[in-house]
């Protein structure tokens, strides 16, 4: 799971920063979720190691302009390269309305399956690899924030052992690999377990934004390995958050801290922190990790791989 960032400022883009949008990479499937997709966007892929012909999902929080005014374009370049089979959006009511408006106006046909989700908090998507919830946020218009869980998976199974035992191959060793007992015809029984390595216990991140501090922000991120959160503002400027609907750093940080993430990772800064101005991003960072130790800054083209972790390793680390 590889997270790359390609929009990072707030509202309207800069020299240095995109509006929102942030890419999970799955290299183990050849696919790439996007979480957002701000004015831009498929610019942004392009100057990245990013493919758009691995484009399956696409994740929005809500209906803003910095977050959707990218889509239309993006959907039909997929259209026009001819790569994908089928693309699923998911997101608050009236995106699905929002797309067929701009497809009308546009005379945009697209040539491949387009299914758009509208989804409410829970479960929104599973298959056997991850599952992906969602739960509102706190924000001027519905919003919502997403969290993508793998699941767990068994360690590498041990064919010598196994053949040491006399375990014949075939499908007994799939069963094995799953971590299933199975009676072998002379009446052993065999445990999956004592075959298999330490579980590697699947990877885990949360994408808030934008919100204020709130519950949801925190259950989405509990236990997370990255909470990609917005801090719009400094904590210096929190009247403005409350009055905007939007996070400052330290509110961030909270999360964060309540959540017990790994790892914060702010974006959706306002451009108003530039260099030279009375209050810098450098402040904000420092803001945060004056609550959050562990919290990074997102720039645009920042990429981080979430590592894998095995059962004993999380053991030995007390979590």
């Amino acid at each position: 799971m590889q997270i790359t960032f390609l929009g990072t400022s707030s509202g309207v883009p800069t020299r240095s920063r995109n509006v929102s949008s942030v890419a999970l990479r799955l290299p183990q499937r050849a696919e790439l979720w996007l979480f957002d997709c701000g004015e831009g966007t498929q610019h942004q892929i392009l100057r990245s190691d990013l493919k758009i012909s691995q484009l399956t999902r696409i994740f929005v929080t809500h209906m803003h302009g910095d977050h959707v005014f990218g889509l239309m374009g993006l959907l039909a370049t997929c259209g026009l390269a001819g790569n994908p089979q089928r693309i699923d959006i998911y997101g608050p009511p009236k995106l699905d309305e929002y797309l067929r408006a701009c497809s009308r106006y546009s005379q945009t046909h697209l040539s491949y399956p387009l299914q758009v989700h509208t989804v409410q908090p829970g479960i929104i998507y599973e298959d056997e690899e991850f599952i992906v919830s969602c739960d509102r946020l706190e924000h001027r218009v519905t919003a919502f924030g997403y969290r993508v869980a793998e699941k767990d998976r068994s360690g590498r199974f041990d064919v010598e052992k196994a053949k040491a035992l006399n375990i014949p191959p075939g499908r007994i060793y799939g069963q094995l690999k799953r971590g299933e007992t199975v009676t072998l015809p002379d009446g052993r029984q065999i445990k999956g377990a004592q075959l298999c390595g330490p579980t590697e216990v699947g990877r885990k991140m949360a994408y808030c934004t934008d919100t204020v501090y709130c519950d949801g922000a925190v259950s989405l991120a509990q236990d997370t390995d990255v909470l990609i959160h917005e801090a719009t503002f400094s904590h210096k400027d929190a009247e403005l958050a409350f009055q905007r609907m939007h996070s400052t750093s330290t509110m961030a940080a909270q999360v964060a801290l309540a959540a017990q993430v790994k790892l914060l990772i702010m974006t959706h800064f306002s451009p108003r922190y530039a260099p030279g101005n009375d209050i810098e991003l450098n402040d904000l960072l420092q803001e945060a990790r004056a609550i959050f130790p562990n919290t990074e800054m997102a720039y645009d083209f920042t990429t981080y791989e979430i590592p894998r972790r095995r059962e004993k390793e999380l053991t030995q680390a007390g979590v």
